[in-house]
């Protein structure tokens, strides 16, 4: 029997499949990764992970040790700093988006990230999965709890950023791949007659033969008698040994199925014959292994795999081979020659999508044209936003110039220590936050790091129905007022706005950005309009991952310029004239997203 070479596997009613159809409306049976698997990698991805950053603190240690130069020590450091905020959701993404779904520990346990169509991971998918892997694995107090708890309970294993990304968890062992070698030698004889079991005999005397070393020892005994007894009054016995006879009688069955008269009339059906599963599958297994290691190749490789013109060549026996799955369900062929099959059309369906969609805008394309028509078709989520920072912001003001003695009650001592230590430095002319010139890089990676966190949050609590996204707005829009109110009771608002002028406006922007997007995963789980929930959630994820990367964006210039031009000596002219040219360049990034967004409304439709 030409059934696939693989190790132990899953008793098949005890695994989780998903049925997908390919454009070609052919059905492929993705098996879905299960709790412990994922477990598992995510466990292999911690240490990897956890070594990583032992590895950037130890290079911090020789940086600090080696003291190659106050500037260039300041930068160093700035790098790893940055690293060491970002690596970890950085690992995530890079390598799903980039190595075909599979982060190290998903290639160890043998699976991978995939669309929920069964296409390959985009990278807009694996951006939004990854950051609202901060809510499944990483929530305060409750890490990796809530992602293995919707694992667990979700009928196709998905966390909440698989619903937002629109992916899944399957299996995918290549190593499993494989019929195996051709069950006659070449220089057998073939012509033996025609089959004397029939498919279901044969297929169930094959298993119980491949499986019968597992069996415990009585049962085995007892199920070899009665399946000898089964075929002996057809097919006589020439030995009194039962194991003999069964073996015996598999291997007379492989050599007559592989033979020109293994064609049997079906019963039913007078005058019509139809080709054995055995048959059938001898006669394909070849080609089928050979584009099983070009689709294998391009799927992890791309396009550069083959030469330009062999691409269409490829189209066509991808679609020769998913007919053949289609013929190899007609004819009955055993499961596990299915589930094979099911693997390689799905290698070739991912290898030649991927192929087609290979070109990649550049990256300026997204920075000012897609990043900014996101923000500006969602204005309304933007402004809902700035609102739940702002109102909170003038509150906050009103309370403490009001009642200045709430200030040692709701803040911080060390933000009523800097008020204090703000009155005496403004007096003798020294800027807030003044540092040493080669401290700056150091403060600028520090700032985006913390900004950057704030703002993902933002965005991640719209899969709590935007409840954590107001949170982070409101608590973070009344800390900056009261903040403020502090330091002009204490007579220094000058003092303070001075520094915040600089980046100020691109910062506060990027936050109100952030919350924009969460209220847009939000909106999809509250409001789904005319779209399930679950497709309005990848839709309006798509949106939100292209107005995250314009947070990105802005946040990094807020940064620079707060660690590098705010947190200096720099005249307070200057930076209010930085103010002012960062509130120029927002308008003016704002203005090409809305003219892109124009352009989209007045192209004529084709066709």
């Amino acid at each position: 029997m030409n059934a696939p070479a693989r190790g132990p596997t899953a008793p098949q009613e005890l695994r989780q499949r998903l049925g997908i159809e390919t454009p070609e409306h052919v059905a492929v049976h993705l098996e879905l990764a299960g709790v412990g698997s994922r477990a598992a990698a995510a466990l292999v991805d911690t240490v990897v992970t956890a070594l990583g950053s032992l590895a950037l603190w130890w290079l911090v240690v020789v940086i600090i040790l080696a003291r190659p130069g106050a500037a260039l020590e300041g930068w160093l450091l700035a790098v790893v700093l940055l690293l060491l905020g970002f690596g970890l959701l950085g690992y995530f993404i890079l390598l799903e988006a980039l190595n075909g779904g599979r982060t190290l520990g998903k290639q160890l346990l043998g699976i991978r990230v995939v669309m929920e169509t069964g296409r390959a991971v985009t990278p807009t998918a694996a951006i939004v999965r990854n950051l609202v892997r901060l809510l499944d694995c990483y929530f305060p107090l409750l890490p990796f709890l809530p992602g293995l708890v919707m694992v667990f309970l979700h009928n196709r294993n998905q966390r909440l950023g698989d619903l937002a990304a629109g992916t899944i968890v399957v299996r995918d062992r290549p190593a499993d791949w494989g019929l195996g070698p051709a069950p006659l030698p070449a220089d057998e004889p073939v012509e033996t007659g025609p089959p004397e079991l029939s498919d279901d005999e044969f297929r169930l005397l094959d298993r119980f033969l491949a499986r019968a070393g597992q069996l415990d020892p009585a049962l085995q005994l007892r199920m070899t008698t009665e399946l000898a007894r089964r075929f002996q009054d057809r097919i006589p016995r020439r030995t009194a040994d039962a194991d003999a006879y069964l073996a015996a009688l598999h291997a007379a069955e492989q050599r007559k199925r592989g033979s020109r008269f293994a064609t049997r009339v079906r019963a039913g059906a007078a005058g019509r014959t139809t080709v054995t599963a055995e048959r059938f599958v001898a006669g394909k297994r070849d080609a089928w292994a050979a584009f099983q290691a070009v689709a294998t190749r391009m799927e992890h490789a791309g396009v550069g795999a083959l030469a330009p013109g062999e691409i269409p060549a490829f189209a066509a026996r991808y679609r020769e081979v998913a007919a053949d799955l289609a013929r190899a369900r007609t004819y009955g062929v055993d499961p596990r020659v299915i589930e094979y099959l099911e693997r390689v059309v799905s290698a070739g369906h991912n290898a030649l999508y991927r192929a087609r969609g290979r070109g990649r805008a550049p990256v300026a394309r997204y920075l000012l044209r897609d990043f900014p028509a996101a923000v500006v078709q969602s204005w309304r989520q933007v402004l809902a936003a700035s609102l739940l920072f702002a109102v909170p912001a003038i509150i906050g003001y009103g309370v403490i110039r009001g009642r200045p003695e709430l200030a040692d009650d709701v803040l911080p001592p060390v933000m009523v220590s800097r008020a204090e230590q703000a009155a005496d430095h403004a007096a003798r002319g020294i800027g807030y936050g003044q540092s040493r010139k080669e401290d700056l890089p150091v403060i600028a990676s520090a700032i985006i790091s913390n900004n950057i966190a704030v703002a993902f949050w933002a965005f991640v609590g719209g899969m709590l129905a935007g409840t954590l996204t107001a949170l982070v707005l409101v608590g973070n829009g009344a800390s900056l007022g009261m903040g403020l109110g502090l330091f002009v009771n204490y007579h220094a608002g000058g003092y303070l706005t001075t520094f915040v002028a600089g980046h100020g406006v691109l910062e506060l922007t990027a936050i109100f950005i952030a919350g924009g997007a969460g209220f847009r995963l939000a909106g999809a789980l509250l409001l789904p309009g005319d779209l399930t929930r679950k497709d309005a959630l990848v839709l309006q994820g798509r949106i939100a991952a292209r107005m995250i990367g314009a947070v990105v964006s802005l946040l990094l210039l807020a940064g620079t310029i707060e660690g590098l031009l705010s947190a200096s000596d720099a005249p307070a002219a200057l930076k209010y004239a930085v103010s002012a040219s960062t509130a120029a360049l927002l308008a003016l990034y704002l203005w090409s997203g809305l003219s892109y967004l124009r352009q989209i409304e007045t192209a004529p439709s084709p066709g």
